[in-house]
């Protein structure tokens, strides 16, 4: 499945897939172009991870969990998807899922059920998340630990803990490290 908004979105069917996405006003300017996407990928990442502008949301632990308990919903309840990791970090959000529905049926359904909840705890009715998002869709399974390994150690990298498992908001806490198992990709 194809599909262009400000980014190319592809998706092939049963494949797992890398999600980042970032609350509103979190990067005002865009980082310096480059035409890997990859890196232009870790660019805004590492800027994401280290700006002291912009909203941090995410840093309430009431939000953090709302945000976390809508993911483990989404997969458990509705049945949407299969988790692998995910990290909640201050201002945006990793995952990497396996969808069980269309990515762009499931993105739509988590960032505005997200972000209702979240400006009511706000008191606000501005923007909560960014409008666009960030996917990539794993190739094989050296890959996919190679992006699982990134995601929950997102927070040491971004020196907010020092193990990932300390972080409060990740699944690197809930596992025993073999959050991949049975995955064929």
């Amino acid at each position: 499945m194809f599909w262009r908004r400000r980014l190319p979105h592809w998706v092939p069917e049963d494949s797992i897939v890398f999600v980042t996405w970032r609350l509103a006003g979190t990067l005002p300017q865009p980082p310096p172009g480059t035409s890997d996407p990859g890196k232009a990928f870790l660019n805004e990442d590492r800027q994401l991870d280290r700006t002291a502008d912009g909203p941090h949301w995410l840093k309430i632990p009431q939000i953090a969990a709302m945000v976390e308990d809508a993911l483990l919903h989404g997969e458990q309840t509705r049945q949407a998807y299969d988790l692998h990791a995910w990290a909640i970090m201050p201002n945006h959000v990793h995952l990497v899922l396996q969808p069980c529905h269309k990515l762009p049926e499931i993105m739509p359904w988590l960032k505005t059920s997200t972000s209702v909840r979240a400006n009511r705890l706000l008191r606000s009715t501005e923007p909560f998340w960014a409008r666009e998002y960030y996917d990539h869709w794993i190739r094989n399974r050296r890959e996919l630990r190679s992006i699982i390994t990134y995601v929950e150690e997102n927070p040491v990298n971004a020196e907010l803990v020092l193990s990932p498992e300390l972080w409060p908001w990740s699944s690197a806490r809930k596992t025993t490290g073999d959050n991949f198992a049975g995955v064929t990709a």
